[in-house]
């Protein structure tokens, strides 16, 4: 009985405490702020209700606060202190100021962290697409602090590069790659049209065939290889045989005496041209 009464006068101390309790919290929109008063932990809704960021808050009651002002530098920086610093590489948005982002170095985060994933970071006020960053974990949340300025900018300018010209992860190649960087691109290529397979098969094929002088209809997925349906210059319609390795002839859809593989699909653009004539 004597812990029940000293809890329930704990809990008392804390209501009295509530209402007079100024806080600093981080806030992403739509989600909810804690704070610990008297050894009782609160969690509120925010008013006004959209706010982002990180604020100074005072409790209204027991389940809403409103925010008083925004915290400024040094008051976030001593909050974040408190938490074990990791570094990130961002990959993408994924709403407001929350980004996707990877671990810089996956055995250091697994010994310190016991886990290695795509982590979500929140409140980034500043940073692009493969910028290297400094977040702070608090076992549940991770929190950004700043971009890291050591890192070498011409890795992100790069990736940057490689994602506009709708490079794949496993074609790139640059000094100072490591597989986290190829696990960072491979995160932001997911959100890009253009990077699934099929539409990577296609944009193979096509470029092939334009180099040629042809036109790409349609293809079909044959496991080993792809059945193109495609055009001439012209206009006159061919279906072949293409091998997914190297673009080479299986079947060119006419006879070549035996000579299919002689070419690949660029070339044979040309040799059915001049079949035509």
């Amino acid at each position: 009985m004597t812990n029940i009464f000293k809890l329930i006068n704990q809990i008392a101390i804390a209501e009295a405490q509530l209402s007079a309790t100024l806080f600093l919290a981080p806030c992403v929109k739509g989600g909810r702020v804690r704070t610990r008063v008297a050894g009782m932990v609160y969690t509120f809704t925010p008013k006004p209700s959209k706010f982002e960021g990180w604020g100074i808050f005072e409790a209204v009651d027991e389940k809403t606060a409103t925010v008083v002002e925004e915290a400024d530098l040094p008051q976030i920086a001593e909050y974040l202190q408190n938490f074990p610093q990791i570094r990130l590489r961002l990959a993408h948005q994924l709403r407001g100021q929350t980004w996707l982002a990877y671990p810089v170095n996956e055995a250091d985060v697994r010994q310190r962290l016991k886990m290695v994933k795509p982590i979500a970071v929140h409140l980034v006020t500043e940073g692009i697409a493969f910028e290297q960053i400094i977040a702070r974990w608090n076992g549940q949340s991770c929190w950004f602090e700043e971009v890291d300025r050591r890192t070498d900018p011409v890795i992100a300018e790069t990736l940057q590069s490689a994602l506009k010209q709708l490079i794949p992860a496993k074609e790139l190649q640059f000094k100072g790659i490591t597989p986290e960087i190829c696990t960072v691109y491979e995160l932001a290529t997911r959100q890009i049209q253009g990077f699934t397979q099929p539409q990577q098969d296609e944009k193979r094929l096509r470029k092939a065939l334009q180099m040629g002088g042809g036109t790409l209809t349609q293809f079909h997925d044959r496991s080993d290889y792809w059945t193109v349906d495609w055009t001439t210059a012209d206009g006159v319609r061919h279906s072949s045989a293409i091998a997914k390795t190297d673009l080479t002839v299986v079947s060119s859809g006419i006879c070549l005496s035996g000579r299919d593989r002689d070419f690949d699909l660029q070339s044979l653009v040309g040799v059915m041209e001049q079949q035509e004539w």
